[in-house]
Formats: C-alpha cells, sequence, structure tokens
C-alpha cells in the first residue's frame, strides 16, 4: 500500500492496528541497552523495587507504539516526521505476555503556513493490552506530504565522523527529593550515535527510510541518515540510569541513598532538530518541582527539564518529566 498523504486524514478517523505480543528477552533486551533498572531486567531484583514485577520500560512502551503506529497509521510507508509529543502517559505497566494493540484517531488536520506542499495531523492514540486495559495514551503531530505536491528537498548535511567520547568518572550526592534544590541540573555526559546502532533501533521500533538506509535518507528532506526520534529518548534514559547509578554508589557509600520508582508520563517533548549518524548528544537535566505523595509515605513525584545538545551547541531534544522517587530517608 503507497504511503498516505495528508489529505488522506479526516478529524474524527479511527485506526486499529493489529495486535502485537511483548516478550520478556525484548524486555530484558530494551532494559539491558536503555535502561537498566532492576524492575526491567529481573523478576527476583523487581520483587524488592517499588514496583514489585518485572515490567517493560515505559520508552519501550513508547517505542512499539511507534512500530504499531508505523504499521497502521503510516501503513508501513515513511512520513515526513513528528515535531514531538504534547502528552504521554504511562497508564498501566506492559508485562512479559501483553499482547498490545494501538488505537488512533484524528484529532485535527491543518496545512502548514510555512512549509509548501506540508500538512499537520494531530493524533489521540491509546496502546491496550490484551484485556482491553488502556497502558498508554499520547497526544502527537505528524507531518505528512500533500497529495500533488513536491515533497521538500533534502538538506544539506555533512556527518559526524563518531567518536564515542569516555565514560564520565563524576559523581554527586543524591538528595532526597524532599531535601534536593530547585533549580538544580545534572550533567548526564554524552551519547554518541553511530550510523549501525540507528539502523538496528529503527528495525525494531521506526522502520523508515531515513532511519534504515544512508542512501534513501540522503534522498529525503533530512538529507542524511538520523536517528528515531524515540532513540534519541532511550539515549536519554541511558545517560540518566548511568549517571544515577554512579550518583546512587557514591551516595551509598556515605549513608542512605534514595530509589526511584517509575514515571507517570511525560509532557512537552520537542524533537527540535534531526540526530545524524555520528552526532554526539550531551544530555542534561534539571529540577523544576516537587510534590509529596499523598498515597504513598516516603515517596514523591519529581519534576525535571531534560534537554539534550549536539556538538554544534544546538539544541536538539527536550521534554519536561515527572517520576516517583523517595522524598525522605
Amino acid at each position: 500500500m503507497s504511503a498516505p498523504f495528508y489529505e488522506d486524514f479526516e478529524p474524527g478517523d479511527r485506526i486499529v492496528s493489529a495486535p502485537l505480543t511483548v516478550g520478556r528477552d525484548e524486555i530484558v533486551a530494551f532494559a539491558r541497552e536503555f535502561d537498566p533498572q532492576p524492575f526491567h531486567l529481573d523478576e527476583a531484583a523487581a520483587e524488592a523495587t517499588f514496583v514489585g514485577k518485572l515490567i517493560a520500560s515505559g520508552w519501550q512502551t513508547a517505542a512499539l507504539g511507534m512500530r504499531l503506529l508505523h504499521a497502521s497509521v503510516f501503513r508501513g510507508a515513511t512520513t515526513l516526521g513528528s515535531p514531538g509529543i504534547d502528552e504521554l502517559r504511562w497508564m498501566l505497566p506492559v508485562v512479559p505476555g501483553d499482547s498490545l494493540v494501538l488505537k488512533t484517531t484524528v484529532e485535527d488536520c491543518r496545512a502548514s503556513t510555512s512549509k509548501p506542499g506540508v500538512g499537520f495531523v494531530r493524533f489521540a492514540a491509546r496502546l491496550e493490552n490484551g484485556a482491553g486495559r488502556i497502558v498508554m495514551t499520547q497526544g502527537f503531530s505528524v507531518m505528512f506530504q500533500r497529495r500533488g505536491a513536491e515533497p521538500p528537498p533534502p538538506r544539506p548535511v555533512t556527518l559526524a565522523a563518531p567518536e564515542p567520547p569516555p565514560e564520565p568518572d563524576d559523581a554527586e550526592i543524591l538528595d532526597f527529593i524532599g531535601q534536593a534544590e530547585i533549580g538544580r541540573t545534572r550533567d548526564l555526559g554524552p551519547y554518541t550515535f553511530t550510523a549501525e546502532d540507528i539502523v538496528a533501533f529503527a528495525r525494531a521500533y521506526d522502520p523508515q527510510a531515513f532511519h534504515l538506509d544512508p542512501e534513501a535518507a540522503a534522498r529525503t528532506h533530512f538529507g542524511g541518515l538520523c536517528a528515531s526520534g524515540w532513540h534519541t529518548a532511550a539515549a536519554y534514559m541511558r545517560r540518566l540510569t548511568t549517571t544515577r547509578a554512579r550518583d546512587h554508589a557514591y551516595t551509598a557509600a556515605r549513608g542512605p541513598a534514595p530509589m526511584l520508582g517509575p514515571s507517570p508520563g511525560f509532557r512537552k517533548l520537542r524533537w527540535l532538530k534531526p540526530v545524524y549518524a555520528g552526532d554526539t548528544i550531551h544530555y542534561r537535566t534539571t529540577l523544576t518541582d516537587r510534590r509529596a505523595s499523598a498515597s504513598r509515605p516516603g515517596w514523591g513525584l519529581a519534576f525535571a527539564r531534560n534537554t539534550g545538545t549536539n556538538q554544534h551547541g544546538e539544541e536538539v531534544f527536550r521534554f519536561d518529566s515527572s517520576v516517583f522517587a523517595q522524598w525522605e530517608p
């Protein structure tokens, strides 16, 4: 089936994907690479955590939603990309054996006033498990070519030679959220996107031409092989968990170390510029607010602004997050 055009969508359209079953090995493999927290890696270790059982990373759930979006709404073809996610909520954890179905509704269609031949379609989607319970919701927009219009021309791109930087050896004391300083920024360190890693992630979760094939990508408006937005987000999580593990070990040697729980979701995620093969993205997180939990004593919600900046000093990625964390010792 051919790729959809902007004119193929109307507000109120509903598209339902085929089911996708998630296996334990797939959950653990993703976690090892991007989100190595105990409740994503091992059943026994998960029992001692806030969650209590083995669950998929929320970022993997989002990436699985992308796989189903590509197969259903995108018809297995390539779009013009997405500027970002307005809001995503993780409602229930995805567990091994879950059969996931994506149900997508068209909310709005708007022709671009600045990009001739391009239209924006806003979608609302919910991901359901085999019991019909909602595990994730999200609102987002996608760019599509208009029927009869010429596609946007390729932009000039010079790909960098990948030079993975050494792992930082710094460490800082982790504060319990009730004591943490609002406005404090933690440097999470760099992540280099190689062509091989970009293609591998795309094959698993986002098989669009500009993520899969350098020659095909060069003919698109991106002008070169670039990472899936969900790969950019998963790399942020990898840097967060790596940095936090170093800080946790440093803190634990001096006293009690606070634990993290799951995240209920995020808002205002923006993919501001493409992340190309060879780019190194530097991630940072800044605590913006906190709130004690009324239902779980000793825990609270931490809110943060998270960013990624490339080797040219350009911000390529940002979003506002929330996560459960220990409030006090």
